[in-house]
C-alpha cells in the first residue's frame, strides 16, 4: 500500500506555527516601514485603477502568499436578502425531493402490500 502523500507546502502548518510565521512577518514589515505586504499593495493598487490591472500581471500573488481574512463587512439587509434567496432557490429542490420519496414508497407499496399493513400498525399502536 502506498504511502499517504502530505503536501509541504506553508498552508498545511499547524495554526500555532502559522500564526507565529504571520507575527514573525509583520514584525518585518513592521521594521522595515511597511504597513501592508506587498501583494496586498499592489492588490489595493489595482483595484483603485482598473486599467492597471489589464497591464500588469506581475503583481498577481502566488499559490505560497498567504491570506489572512479578519472581517467581513457586510450590511446586515444584504445578508438576509441572499440567504431569503437562498431559501427560495432551495424549495424546488424540496419539492422534487418530496416527489421522489413519495413515488419510491408507492413503488413499493405496489410490489410489497404488506408495508401497508405495517405502516397502519406503526401509526395506530394497540
Amino acid at each position: 500500500m502506498p504511502e499517504p502523500h502530505f503536501s509541504t507546502l506553508d498552508d498545511d502548518l499547524p495554526r500555532t506555527l502559522r500564526r507565529a510565521r504571520d507575527e514573525r512577518d509583520a514584525r518585518e514589515r513592521e521594521a522595515n516601514g511597511q504597513r501592508f505586504p506587498s501583494s496586498l499593495k499592489a492588490a489595493m493598487a489595482a483595484a483603485s485603477d482598473p486599467a492597471a490591472s489589464t497591464r500588469d500581471h506581475s503583481a498577481r500573488t502566488s499559490p505560497r502568499d498567504g491570506v489572512t481574512v479578519t472581517r467581513i463587512d457586510v450590511p446586515l439587509k444584504s445578508l438576509v436578502a441572499f440567504f431569503m434567496k437562498a431559501v427560495f432557490a432551495a424549495l424546488p429542490a424540496l419539492v422534487v425531493l418530496m416527489i421522489v420519496l413519495w413515488s419510491i414508497g408507492e413503488v413499493l407499496q405496489r410490489y410489497f402490500p404488506w408495508l401497508l399493513k405495517m405502516r397502519i400498525l406503526i401509526q395506530f399502536p394497540g
